[in-house]
């Protein structure tokens, strides 16, 4: 009876009490995100590309 209860309970937060985001306000969420990944990983690439090149430089090929 314990775990009816639990999804009974579960239900009623999600469908009444939780405030879900607008169309508009998901769509500007998205868009921070996506920019804040990009920005992330040009970051990452610059520091390998550094790291790969100091390594490159410290210790030639033979």
């Amino acid at each position: 009876m314990k775990i009816v209860n639990y999804f009974k309970e579960t239900y009623d937060e999600l469908a009444h009490k939780v405030s879900w985001p607008s169309g508009k306000e998901l769509q500007n969420s998205v868009v921070v995100v996506s920019i804040a990944s990009l920005i992330i990983i040009i970051i990452v690439l610059l520091m390998d590309f550094i790291f790969n090149s100091g390594m490159s430089f410290l210790f030639p090929a033979v």
